[in-house]
């Protein structure tokens, strides 16, 4: 029997790096899981063909589009029956150095602040009727060590995390005791998100870290599995998965 058999977790951005990594530990320990993705169809598509035990979908459904999110806890609620856990990981950036602040236009400002922040909120705002109907809902906002130090791939998406921190120790209060809301504030990962960090960058960030590395995604969701499975006295705090870099 694996700690999750019968639940069904819902993961936002779930087609790869981190959220694939989510995924594919509660489908391991017995979860039926939903992944969310926004373009990448082929890579969500091949998670799902990789995931042990059956049941298992994924879904177009961007994190900007609250309609589409909408749209996905209907059908959740009359296809899979419940909705136990909520990853909301689904992310976009890119680098854009804190100094120039005319390469942050507008127009980018608020796509950051609608992915990162407005539409993990509107995710729990549809799914919160399942998530308190499951009796022991579960939501893990992916934060991020940016949103403490000021940091990260620019002010915008540090912002970002900033608000999406905060909105956690918010959504705790404000839905216990029916629903847990915890975050996890990772640093640099070995996933596709890094890409957008140049060699240089990379040998800074591991050099800065205590541990002189970078986290890999399982690192992360093994800590997500457990905030579901065994730590269920934590919420509305934000948990560093760093390697100590905060120090």
């Amino acid at each position: 029997m694996g700690l999750l058999d019968g639940r069904v977790a819902l993961v936002t951005g779930g087609s790869k790096g981190l959220g694939a990594a989510t995924a594919r530990l509660f489908a391991e320990a017995g979860a039926r899981v939903v992944v969310t993705f926004a373009n990448d169809a082929e890579a969500a598509d091949r998670l799902i063909a990789s995931l042990p035990g059956a049941g298992h979908r994924a879904s177009r459904t961007p994190a900007q589009d609250t309609p589409a999110i909408e749209s996905l806890a209907a059908a959740i609620g009359a296809t899979e029956g419940r909705l136990d856990v909520l990853v909301n990981n689904a992310g976009s950036t890119r680098v854009i150095p804190h100094a120039d602040l005319r390469a942050l236009d507008d127009e980018f400002f608020d796509f950051v602040l609608a992915v990162n922040l407005r539409g993990p909120f509107a995710t729990v705002r549809a799914c919160r009727p399942l998530l308190e109907a499951s009796g022991q809902g579960l939501v893990v906002n992916v934060g991020s060590v940016s949103g403490v130090r000021g940091g990260g791939s620019n002010i915008a998406y540090a912002a970002a995390k900033a608000g999406l921190h905060a909105m956690t120790m918010s959504l705790a209060r404000a839905l216990a005791p029916a629903i847990r809301v915890v975050a996890v504030a990772p640093s640099l990962m070995e996933t596709p998100m890094t890409d957008m960090w140049t060699p240089q960058q990379r040998a800074q960030r591991i050099a800065s870290n205590p541990l002189k590395r970078i986290a890999e995604p399982e690192e992360v969701a093994a800590v997500i599995l457990g905030l579901a499975t065994t730590m269920t006295f934590v919420n509305g705090t934000v948990i560093p998965v760093d390697g100590g870099s905060l120090l």
